[in-house]
């Protein structure tokens, strides 16, 4: 069920905007929008009402493209690549081992009536069904309740297990694990533990994943739902193995299963991205110039739609470009990042939109991934036009550089002291150096002695700001008129501060 579920959604990726209405419409939906909402549409359309009868529509619509195509094959999956999951059935296997027990009670060995169907996983390929979705029961009232489940390997399980290589330092590539979800046959669950869980495996306590602490103000903490892993508490043989759970029984009902899986890690899935789901540049120019197309009903027209070479999760500039199908904007993340923090804090949501992005709906950006060969590291943003062609956006500080070498270019003057009458062939106005021009040095001590300006002891020159130009010209020099000598005489002798100057003077460099 899930092999045919993945691989009708893979034939939807592949299908053309006159595929994807006609679909849309025989199901009773919208055929309305573009591309990327029409694919976002029936993929929906396939997670959500899988039917024979859509499954046929869909199978009709892939061979009536593909009519080379004679048998049910999976679309962007070149042959011999393997489906990533399989279904989650009982095996036939099954019915060769002995009796399966839950809770202590002798169960059945079909598959309950009301069958609980799990979300597939990009990291883990069932390979056998140990113990389908079973409900986990309550005895009594009581709030911590323990529910037991006994299984055993068959011998050639138990070698698969024994002879899986290493991915790290005690976990291997094929594992037994154990998932819990919720109770509703409606739909696909996922991982899901009950409050208070925990495991024990033939006596011993195994590892259950923890809570992340929060880094937002009134969030709680949150536990990430994954499989656990209890293969190394099991016994590899013909010994039956005994699992209990014990869990929190607030109102809401839990299923378990085991499953036998086998486990990838992100470089495996980024080959399989880099073999089954890159789009070429030639469709990338065809969703941009779909983009940018004039549309005479909007007010608004779009020439350029830019984009950032900066990944978005690591601030870094991109390695391998890559978004999601469903997603409506062109803004690409690293693939080889995107798959590294989702093994170890799964969450599969788009780092731009925030909208889910699960494995199977990414694809690798082709014409971004030129764009990034082409341009050199110091170009961090890039501009589509509306003919698909591009062109680099500087950067500001670039533009700050540029301008800095502009003034370093311009040639240099020399500095003018306006203060020195050799230099432009003038006396500063007010200034004693006209005084001392006419009168001497001793001319300047006389000015002093009668309120004007005077050396001070540094070189400089004391100017009495306090005088208007009518009583400087009065008190100026010796050659004035002796009325107005007299009456400097006449005037009082100005205030002497604490260090022996004048209160109304300052010193003029």
């Amino acid at each position: 069920m899930a092999a045919e579920l993945v691989e009708a959604m893979n034939m939807v990726k592949s299908f053309r905007v006159s595929d994807l209405q006609t679909l849309l419409a025989s199901m009773g939906r919208s055929k309305s929008g573009l591309k990327q909402d029409l694919v976002g549409r029936a993929l929906r359309l396939v997670q959500t009402e899988y039917s024979p009868e859509l499954l046929k529509n869909v199978r009709q619509l892939y061979e009536s493209r593909f009519p080379k195509s004679a048998a049910w094959l999976p679309a962007r999956r070149p042959e011999g690549v393997p489906v990533a999951y399989s279904s989650l059935s009982s095996s036939p296997s099954l019915t060769s081992q002995g009796t399966d027990y839950l809770n202590g009670i002798s169960k059945p060995l079909h598959t309950p009536a009301t069958e609980v169907r799990l979300v597939p996983l990009p990291f883990y390929q069932t390979l056998e069904t140990l113990l389908p979705p079973t409900e986990l029961v309550a005895h009594n009232s009581e709030k911590l309740q323990d529910s037991h489940c006994v299984f055993e390997l068959t011998p050639s399980q138990a070698d698969q297990v024994r002879n899986a290589s290493e991915l790290r330092a005690g976990i291997r590539s094929v594992q037994v694990v154990l998932r819990i979800c919720y109770s509703d046959p409606i739909g696909v669950q996922e991982d899901q533990y009950p409050p208070n869980i925990a495991v024990k495996v033939n006596q011993s306590y195994c590892h259950v994943p923890g809570y992340y602490p929060s880094n937002k103000p009134g969030v709680e903490p949150r536990r990430p739902c994954r499989p656990i892993n209890i293969t190394p508490w099991l016994h590899l043989s013909s010994v039956p193995n005994r699992v209990t759970i014990t869990w929190g029984n607030f109102g809401k009902r839990y299923s378990v299963a085991v499953y036998l899986v086998r486990v990838f890690t992100a470089a495996d899935l980024f080959n399989r991205l880099k073999l089954c789901s890159v789009e070429s540049a030639e469709r990338c120019r065809e969703r941009i110039q779909d983009k940018l197309r004039f549309d005479p009903e909007s007010e608004i027209a779009t020439t350029g739609l830019r984009v950032s070479l900066i990944c978005p999760l690591v601030k870094m500039r991109l390695g391998v470009p890559c978004r999601v199908l469903t997603c409506a904007h062109l803004q690409c993340f690293d693939a080889v990042f995107f798959l590294q923090m989702n093994e170890k804090k799964p969450t599969w949501t788009c780092p731009v939109c925030d909208k889910p992005a699960p494995f199977e709906l990414l694809t690798i950006d082709g014409l971004l991934s030129e764009i990034l060969k082409e341009t050199s590291e110091d170009i961090e943003e890039i501009e589509y036009l509306t003919d698909g062609s591009w062109r680099p956006i500087r950067d500001e500080k670039e533009k700050d550089r540029d301008r800095e070498r502009e003034r370093s270019n311009t040639p240099e003057y020399p500095v003018v002291d306006i203060c020195i009458p050799e230099a432009n062939g003038h006396s500063p106005a007010h200034s004693s150096t006209s005084l001392s021009g006419r009168s001497g040095s001793g001319s300047v001590g006389t000015s002093a002695a009668a309120g004007g300006p005077a050396a001070a002891p540094g070189g400089g020159v004391v100017v009495d700001l306090t005088l208007d130009s009518s009583s400087e010209e009065e008190g100026g020099g010796a050659g004035g008129d002796s009325d107005d000598t007299d009456d400097s005489n006449d005037s009082p002798a100005p205030k002497r501060g604490r260090y022996n100057y004048d209160k109304d003077l300052v010193t003029a460099y």
